[in-house]
């Protein structure tokens, strides 16, 4: 049926046409050089930028364990992930070979996905997948509004804490892609969430296409094993919670020839408003 075809699509070799050969070089690169590592401790946040070029490896270190990840250009922090393009574009879940794109005016790839050993647990079931962008962050407002209490270290806050050294604040914070996630929607097309399917040493690796500011949240919720909110959320999940692994490799540049960070979208309209002429 046709309506069940993706609503945007490009001709061969057009902006939706990934190099899947150039990516799985990059991603497979023996020589690459671990430049930096470190690890997001659990119920916390951290911030740290990529270089444009450069892998990023977001690794569950000893245990399942959910991250909530924004992403902005790091020259320009109102450009930064656009989840419900991204959606469209790609999918709502990503995995190896999609993007996370950016906002307008800039509409471009901030990073393509390298690297994915969650990649084959697919859809199960419930119809549950993994790297969600159907939903959000927690955030102590929600929080607050059903459960009449206030906690300070849901994702939305954990994101807000991390990116003060960078000048930012809690306006700049966005709706994240939920690193080792499973969701989905219900028969009544309800968002749902379940059990992290990730095992100690599963990974989620991106490569950046621009110089990156990155944040990550390790949720409060954990593996999500046990309801945040409603029946069975009596019970603090934080013994189900765990560290996230960060690490940032810098590959051969003799991989790189041809690749060159992407422009910004072609669009130069007025968007229909008149150029005022000032010779009048």
């Amino acid at each position: 049926m046709a309506g069940t075809a993706a609503a945007y699509q490009a001709e061969e070799g057009g902006p939706l046409d990934v190099d899947r050969a150039f990516y799985d070089r990059v991603s497979a690169d023996a020589g690459r050089e671990l430049v930096d590592s470190f690890t997001v401790p659990v119920r916390s946040g951290r911030a740290w930028e990529v270089p444009a070029g450069h892998l990023c490896r977001l690794v569950t270190v000893d245990g399942p364990q959910v991250g909530d990840l924004n992403v902005w250009n790091r020259h320009d922090p109102r450009e930064r992930l656009w989840a419900s393009r991204t959606r469209q574009l790609q999918r709502a879940h990503v995995s190896v070979h999609d993007r996370l794109w950016s906002t307008l005016p800039f509409l471009r790839p901030l990073l393509t996905v390298t690297g994915d050993t969650l990649a084959s647990y697919g859809r199960d079931a419930e119809g549950g997948r993994v790297h969600d962008l159907l939903g959000t962050r927690c955030d102590p407002y929600v929080n607050r509004m059903l459960t009449g209490e206030d906690f300070d270290f849901h994702c939305h806050s954990n994101l807000v804490r991390a990116v003060l050294p960078y000048g930012l604040t809690e306006f700049d914070v966005h709706d994240v892609l939920n690193v080792f996630q499973c969701t989905g929607l219900n028969e009544d097309d309800q968002y749902f969430m379940k059990d992290c399917p990730a095992r100690p040493g599963d990974h989620f690796e991106f490569f950046a296409e621009l110089d990156l500011l990155c944040a990550l949240s390790t949720c409060p919720g954990g593996d999500l094993s046990v309801p945040m909110w409603g029946p069975g959320s009596d019970v603090d999940p934080v013994e189900f919670c765990h560290p996230i692994g960060v690490e940032i490799h810098r590959v051969d540049p003799g991989l790189l020839t041809g690749w060159a960070p992407p422009e910004r979208a072609a669009y130069r309209g007025l968007h229909g408003i008149a150029r005022p002429d000032w010779r009048s």
